[in-house]
């Protein structure tokens, strides 16, 4: 990938996981008034894990696709 490629990529990523712990902690933290907003938010933190999910998978495909079998970024 190219230089361009990886910081977009990084990015997204970090602000994926960002927004998730953020789901997260509100959850934990009781911010929900009422059961359907707890439903709402596990909804939203389930429907970014899979997008996370989905950019370490692309990741994972794309250094097969260049020969680097480092999975480093992948954690």
């Amino acid at each position: 990938m190219t230089p361009e490629t990886d910081a977009f990529i990084r990015i997204l990523r970090e602000n994926i996981r960002k927004d998730m712990n953020n789901y997260a902690d509100d959850v934990a933290t009781g911010a929900c008034q009422d059961f359907h907003s707890y439903k709402e938010l596990c909804g939203v933190i389930r429907g970014l894990a899979l997008a996370e999910r989905h950019i370490l998978d692309l990741i994972k495909t794309a250094n097969k696709a260049n020969g680097d079998l480092d999975d480093a970024d992948l954690k």
